[in-house]
């Protein structure tokens, strides 16, 4: 994967360079705050970006919500000291494909990266289950899910049964991988929402998708 690690500690970022390295990833960039990570991400167009949250001069939320905003296809995770509930849930609202923790066992932070590159959301299960709370409480919400047409609920069926890349979702609806970036486009935009994980989450919150059951 080619990876860009925004990060202000250049010890922390030697050693996460040599480690993905290591793995055979190819870290194409290094910033060193929010503002370069966006110039680069702009420059590099990486398949993911690492990006820390406490930063100078622009901070790693507002780097991430502008990165996710001008670059959909570029991934941004988290890769934080930060604790913080809703440091967790504003990185999520921002577009952020995951949230990670830095003491997290290497063996892990690569499973949950390899994920990342599938579509999947990189949450350890404790943080995974303290958004699904927080997304799970009710909410006044402006979003219309009555504006869905008939292949984007058919879309959002499938995303909730957990076929969350392009490629199996292409071929579950036999359409090509574009038709299918464009049906989840309209979804986030009809839905307001940011990524997939929330697309998600606001489906099963709102019942709008009852998953089928896999015996059937």
């Amino acid at each position: 994967m080619r990876i860009l690690i925004a990060d202000d500690h250049a010890l922390f970022r030697d050693s996460l360079k040599s480690l993905l390295e290591a793995r055979n990833h190819s870290v194409v960039a290094e910033a060193r705050n929010g503002r370069e990570a966006i110039e680069m991400a702009r420059r590099h167009k990486p398949e993911i970006v690492l990006m820390d949250l406490s930063m100078p001069e622009v901070d790693g939320l507002t780097a991430t919500r502008l990165i996710c905003a001008e670059l959909p296809e570029v991934k941004v995770v988290v890769l934080t000291a930060s604790d913080d509930d809703a440091n967790l849930f504003e990185a999520v609202k921002s577009g952020a494909q995951g949230y990670l923790l830095k003491n997290l066992e290497a063996k892990d932070f690569f499973t949950l990266l390899e994920g990342v590159r599938r579509g999947e959301a990189a949450l350890t299960p404790a943080l995974a289950r303290r958004l699904m709370s927080e997304f799970s409480r009710p909410k006044v919400s402006t979003a219309d899910p009555d504006a869905l047409t008939e292949r984007e609920r058919e879309v959002l069926q499938l995303l909730v049964e957990g076929v969350t890349s392009n490629r199996k979702l292409a071929g579950e609806l036999d359409v090509s991988e574009n038709t299918v970036k464009f049906h989840v486009r309209n979804i986030l935009d009809k839905l307001h929402l940011n990524n997939r994980a929330q697309v998600v989450a606001f489906a099963l919150r709102n019942r709008l998708i009852v998953p089928r059951d896999p015996t059937d």
